[in-house]
């Protein structure tokens, strides 16, 4: 068997070389080979490892696994079992090994091995656990659990075990294995060991514990095993569990349990609690199509997420919600939310705003670059689909927007870049590349590194010039460009619809309205800052910060001038 791909990771090409060659002969036949030899030659393997902990444990499991099949004496069980009782004279390795050997012989069984070798393992394991517990040999507790489990350990086995130490040393006593166990579980729950304890009652199916135990693991906060000794006791103490959890506010546990077992019915007002608590989550965030896919069609959570869109303002999800599963009975209502948002959101009008305009075709793209080109200053952000996917490449950028102080220009880059590649390539090479436009952006280095990738035939993105990025003037504020918003303007923006569908045509009023908003905000907040900062009363203290040493150029996506670099052509100074 070839082991040299399987380690390879974990050898010194030059110093350990001749030390590995004898590992590889060892490993490959273990019929002569003592399990306290085998074990020293697998920390040496560890030992020469380069590699990351996790990942050489992993490589070495996989080694073990493999060195099991040669010829191991007297059998690949039994030979486990030896080294269980020699592995804790390794010490600080001991516990990690023994982890290691054991997982690798779990694997192993599932192929097989013979009745006999089996049998014989069976025997040694269960005096591996009797002196264990009488402290002759060390292993972690959770060793033991693991020991019982792939040896498959009966309360027989080690009847059968302290029988025969009773026969050889007359001194000792002889108790019921019944009694010897759980003794030892009792011991594991006075040290608050409760899953090594649980384990055990299961592994033996032992059930004289009751709902007092399973309250006194939820009070350590011991969840995993307060599910796996609920599991196991059947649905009353699963309905316990799920009440207890649901006390004390735990109802993502209660939730899981509810799930898990089936107990719905029993439960319907816990079970909805959850749902509408993830859903308001996800409309939190803005992530409204898995909290649409979350409800599985149920009414009542369609209904609830029905009033969260209400509430965030999102008229046409309400709208869409409504159509899509004939819900009745949210028109009337609209109207005192929208009210009650006007008060708690930035609204576009407020703004003073002359137009926003929707650029898809070449005409307009260029009379949008002309209006551009005789600014000094734009704000300019971008949208695109998000995509849930874990894994999955991102959704292309859909839309850009550029504003200046009146107009909002929103160009559907899809469409331009799918008709007219060059033309677009120049009038945004024009505007971004111009050291002449000072671009305000918000977190705008990211836009830059999607739009590049969304579009990589494209030169613009590529470079730009005059960006000043506001995230990095403003440090403090919570909630992004939301909570500057509030913090400079007096009111927040409604981010309701950033993770809308940014490649459906037409987009909706709200969307546009949402876009226009991201970008003149940008503006505003500069204005509204500096007009303050040239006064000598400035409340926020806003006339400290030194706006012109935070504006960057970039190039080749890579290559950023450093903090501090002023542009030299104009003087920045023309734009404060």
């Amino acid at each position: 068997m070839d082991l040299d791909g399987r380690v390879a990771e974990l050898q010194s090409e030059d110093s350990i070389h001749k030390e590995w060659v004898i590992c590889l002969h060892a490993f490959s036949d273990l019929s002569r080979v003592s399990p306290v030899v085998f074990l020293y030659l697998l920390k040496e393997c560890y030992a020469c490892g380069r590699c990351k902990a996790t990942k050489k444990f992993r490589a070495l499991q996989q080694q073990v696994h493999h060195v099991l099949y040669n010829s191991p004496k007297p059998g690949p069980a039994v030979f486990v079992a030896q080294c269980l009782y020699v592995v804790p004279i390794l010490e600080a390795y001991s516990e990690g090994f023994s982890h290691l050997i054991i997982s690798a012989l779990r694997r192993f069984l599932k192929v097989g091995t013979t009745a006999e070798d089996f049998i014989e393992s069976k025997s040694l394991a269960a005096l591996l656990f009797l002196f264990t517990v009488g402290g002759s040999i060390i292993h972690d507790e959770n060793v033991l659990v693991k020991i019982l489990e792939v040896f498959d350990i009966s309360l027989e086995n080690i009847d059968n075990a302290m029988c025969s130490e009773y026969l050889k040393n007359s001194s000792t006593s002889l108790e019921p294995a019944i009694t010897f166990v759980e003794k030892f579980i009792f011991k594991l729950i006075e040290s608050e060991s409760y899953m090594a304890a649980v384990s055990l009652l299961e592994h033996f199916s032992i059930r004289q514990s009751g709902e007092s135990f399973l309250i006194k693991i939820i009070q350590t906060k011991d969840y995993r095993a307060a599910d796996k000794w609920a599991t196991f006791m059947g649905k009353p103490m699963l309905c316990t569990l799920v009440r207890e959890y649901s006390e004390k506010k735990l109802l993502k546990r209660a939730y899981e349990i509810i799930k898990k077992n089936n107990l719905r019915h029993e439960f319907p007002e816990i079970y909805h609690a959850y749902k509408e608590s993830s859903l308001k989550k996800l409309a939190e965030k803005g992530i409204w199509d898995i909290a649409e896919a979350k409800t599985n069609g149920d009414k009542q959570l369609l209904g609830y997420l029905v009033y969260l869109a209400m509430e965030a303002g999102y008229f046409e999800k309400v709208d869409e919600l409504c159509d899509r599963y004939s819900l009745k009975g949210f028109v009337n209502v609209k109207e005192p939310v929208t009210n009650l948002l006007h008060s708690r959101y930035l609204q576009l009008n407020e703004l003073v705003l002359e137009d926003v305009i929707w650029v898809d075709e070449v005409n307009g793209l260029r009379k949008a670059t002309c209006h551009i080109e005789e600014c000094k200053m734009v704000g300019i952000d971008s949208e695109w689909k998000p995509n849930y996917e874990k894994g999955s490449k991102p959704n292309k950028v859909s839309i850009m927007q550029i504003a200046s102080e009146k107009v909002v220009f929103i160009l559907d880059l899809i469409k331009l870049f799918e008709d007219v590649p060059d033309i677009l390539d120049n009038c945004l090479t024009s505007i971004l590349h111009s050291p002449r436009i000072l671009k305000l952006g918000y977190n705008f280095q990211c836009d830059v590194k999607q739009l590049a990738h969304s579009y990589g035939e494209l030169k613009c993105f590529k470079h730009y010039e005059m960006l000043l990025d506001l995230q990095n003037v403003f440090r403090e504020p919570r909630g992004g460009l939301s909570g500057l918003a509030q913090k400079i303007l007096g009111a927040g923006l409604n981010k309701t619809r950033r993770n809308s569908n940014w490649e459906q045509r037409p987009l909706s009023r709200y969307q546009l309205e949402y876009a226009a908003l991201d970008a003149a905000v940008l503006v505003h907040i500069f204005r509204h800052v500096r007009s303050y900062s040239q006064s000598a009363a400035d409340p926020e203290g806003h006339a400290n910060i030194e706006w012109k040493s935070y504006i960057v150029s970039h190039t080749d996506n890579s290559k950023k001038t450093k903090k501090g670099k002023k542009s030299k052509k104009p003087d920045a100074g023309t734009y404060f």
